[in-house]
């Protein structure tokens, strides 16, 4: 793990009222990256708050908890926004909590970590099912095998919701209630802490996604894509906070939410080949040659349209958009020793 590299100033007394900073002191931009047209500047708001910390991270716990009775009630846009809202919240304590290596961070991360699977399986089926009928819509006529095999995908994504329900009701959702409270009480980083956190995290994260792509080249391996897709994902919500605090570039998001959903919708696809693949077999064994036989040619398509989408990936060059990704940022000020 490459660590920034840092530029210490002289130690300040923050002002009250504080003012323009002429020479902030930056991080260098990652090897092999263009510099900026500037760097990141950071806002008025960030520079006098000692609560910066602690206003972002309830803004971010508030979004989850907003979501969660809709959730439990089967709402499709609520699971959805509340595993995102998990994921959000998760990012952020490690770089706006007071102490993120601390008990009731460790704690907190893993309860949301629970609550991002518990949710997980409803919207991935969600997802299925959103993606298979779009797929038969789309067709002039359906056989009533294909129809069979969506009202199968429905039935499962009823029981997923009715399992996920329990799941969630299953978590200490007053722990993590009491130990997000906690953090954001004590949650008073500085601006320069959160901007060292920030740039250790897109250092970090950014350096694996370069080399990950780099490995792959234009290979296929779903599973090395996915981890890439979650990189990308940490990346994106660092690099939302980090624009909370400083003015970056317009779109400095952008290249990462476009990794994460082209990633996002091959993976969708190969899930549901799969899920298709074990109907045929499953079809095979209750001696339903018929129904095996559609759902068989129901996989080929869904991995046709997942090679597709790889061959789309490819196009937008991905090694690009994360060089893009990484020089919108620019350099970090540091407006003090951290």
């Amino acid at each position: 793990m490459t660590t920034p590299h840092v530029i210490a100033a002289q130690p300040h007394v923050v002002d009250p009222h504080p003012r323009v900073i002429e020479t902030p002191v930056t991080l260098a931009p990652p090897a092999g990256l263009a510099e900026p047209t500037r760097p990141a500047r950071v806002s008025r708001a960030a520079r006098s708050a000692g609560r910066l910390g602690a206003h972002l991270l309830r803004q971010r716990a508030d979004m989850l908890f907003r979501h969660f009775p809709a959730a439990l009630a089967g709402d499709e846009e609520a699971i959805h926004q509340l595993r995102v809202a998990g994921r959000r919240l998760r990012v952020a304590i490690g770089l706006l909590a007071d102490k993120p290596e601390g008990k009731r961070a460790r704690r907190a991360q893993a309860l949301l970590r629970d609550l991002a699977r518990s949710a997980g399986l409803a919207r991935d089926l969600d997802v299925l099912l959103a993606t298979y009928s779009a797929h038969l819509d789309a067709l002039a006529e359906r056989t009533p095998e294909q129809r069979r095999l969506r009202h199968r995908l429905g039935d499962s994504r009823r029981r997923g919701r009715a399992r996920m329900v329990g799941t969630l009701l299953d978590l200490e959702i007053s722990r993590l209630r009491r130990d997000l409270s906690a953090l954001i009480a004590c949650a008073v980083p500085s601006p320069p802490v959160v901007l060292m956190r920030c740039g250790g995290l897109l250092d970090r994260e950014g350096k694996l996604v370069l080399e990950g792509f780099e490995q792959l080249g234009a290979i296929l391996d779903i599973t090395a894509l996915h981890a890439l897709r979650r990189r990308a994902r940490r990346l994106r919500y660092g690099v939302e906070i980090l624009g909370e605090i400083a003015l970056l570039e317009p779109g400095a998001t952008k290249p990462w939410k476009s990794l994460q959903d082209r990633i996002g919708a091959l993976h969708d696809h190969h899930v549901l080949a799969e899920w298709l693949a074990r109907q045929a077999v499953a079809d095979s064994k209750r001696g339903n040659p018929a129904a095996a036989s559609a759902a068989r040619a129901e996989t080929a398509w869904a991995a046709e349209a997942m090679h597709k989408l790889h061959d789309e990936l490819l196009s937008a060059a991905p090694l690009t958009l994360v060089r893009k990704g990484l020089t919108l940022v620019g350099p970090l000020p540091l407006t003090g020793e951290c």
